[in-house]
């Protein structure tokens, strides 16, 4: 769950949204594709962590040394660093819209109840409780407005069995695929699960399944892309952000049908917030072995930094800089296929696992999923590096 409420941030509250807007229910079958490989490598690290003592930095040390642990933790740093900032304007732009004021007061106060979770005693059971709240805070406000929407259910299930790639489409299949198919997320996943571990040992024998949250994921990309297809694309409204759809409802559906989104879009805010610094505060504590439990002070200490400097970013420009976009695809191109690789081979490493390595049936989809993210890396590095104007 906590997984799932962290990928499902504002970025991606936007691409779905544009996607449903834009291309109608036609792409909804992309959702089905995006969550069964991030099912397959979740429920992956989920078996590393139940399966291993150590940590998967420890694991990726011992199989390739240090300096690649050091890598991959600096690099998960790097990435959720630069992506912070959207998540605090997100909060911002949501709790500013609702309550008709400007987003930077919202921007220092949520990052300070963020920054103040992290010195509850048992950091966990807060992060997985405010996760499951915010989980049922989006459902509730995606589906109050799927009520409003009345879409075509024929069309619906046209969307999910006819795949079909309209023109133009390309850019948002693979932003979709890209944010939903998160190897990051999936690696945090491993440190998850030994944290309820830690904190409940019977669980490292019991079965730990990571599907549902996934499944949860995918449940909120397709209500969102259905109420955008339905109330959005038929009028021929488009939206750049998630806030736009916001305010597209109200004129149609009156003040209470967009007060309902902007609460969604603030749980999905919020949630990567606390989610997002968390994995790279995590990630990098572990690397520099500073520990990669929550009990740890110096990895609260450095999800707290993750947070500032989201914050800090979010005030100064109030959008994300050109720049730093560009600097987070840069390093995201480089390391997440690296990331992809290491949890396979450490989930495939009999040593390591045991009875719960890779299976045959897993390796192959598994390799299949690799597939996918060397060949999102290369389309990516041929848009960043010969499409950008930063780079002509």
């Amino acid at each position: 769950m906590i997984t799932a409420a962290l990928i499902f941030g504002p970025s991606k509250l936007t691409i779905t949204s544009k996607i449903g807007a834009v291309y109608g229910y036609s792409l909804l079958w992309i959702v089905i594709v995006a969550i069964f490989f991030m099912s397959v490598f979740a429920a992956m690290s989920t078996r590393i962590g139940a399966a291993t003592h150590q940590s998967l930095l420890s694991s990726v040390k011992q199989k390739w040394g240090k300096g690649a642990s050091i890598a991959m933790g600096i690099g998960v740093f790097l990435v959720t660093t630069s992506f912070q900032a959207g998540n605090s304007i997100g909060v911002g732009i949501a709790a500013g819209e609702l309550f008709h004021t400007s987003p930077i007061p919202w921007v220092i106060f949520f990052n300070l109840v963020g920054i103040s979770l992290l010195f509850f005693r048992s950091f966990y059971s807060v992060l997985e409780r405010t996760m499951i709240i915010l989980i049922l805070v989006k459902l509730f406000s995606f589906l109050t407005t799927l009520f409003w929407a009345k879409p075509d259910m024929v069309e619906v299930a046209k969307g999910f069995t006819t795949p079909v790639i309209p023109e133009g489409s390309q850019g948002l299949i693979i932003a979709f695929i890209a944010s939903s198919f998160s190897i990051v997320g999936a690696s945090y996943q491993s440190y998850l699960i030994q944290e309820r571990i830690r904190i409940n040992p019977s669980l490292r024998t019991a079965r730990n399944d990571s599907t549902t949250g996934m499944v949860f994921m995918g449940f909120m990309c397709t209500i969102v892309i259905i109420c955008a297809a339905s109330i959005l694309h038929p009028k021929g409204i488009k939206v750049n952000s998630a806030s736009d759809m916001a305010k597209a409802l109200e004129p149609l559906f009156g003040n209470n049908a967009s007060t309902l989104f902007l609460i969604g879009l603030f749980g999905a805010a919020f949630s990567s917030l606390i989610g997002n610094a968390s994995v790279g505060g995590t990630l990098l504590g572990d690397a520099l072995g500073l520990g990669s439990n929550f009990n740890s002070k110096p990895v609260r200490y450095l999800v707290a930094t993750v947070m500032v400097i989201g914050a800090s970013i979010a005030i100064k420009f109030g959008k994300l800089p050109l720049e730093l976009i560009v600097f987070a695809q840069s390093v995201t191109i480089f390391v997440v296929p690296f990331i992809g690789t290491a949890l396979y081979m450490v989930a495939n490493d009999k040593k390591i696992m045991g009875d719960k390595a890779n299976s045959p049936l897993v390796k192959v989809v598994a390799g299949i999923g690799l597939v996918v993210i060397f060949s999102l890396a290369i389309i990516n590095s041929k848009e960043l590096f010969f499409n950008n104007p930063l780079f002509k």
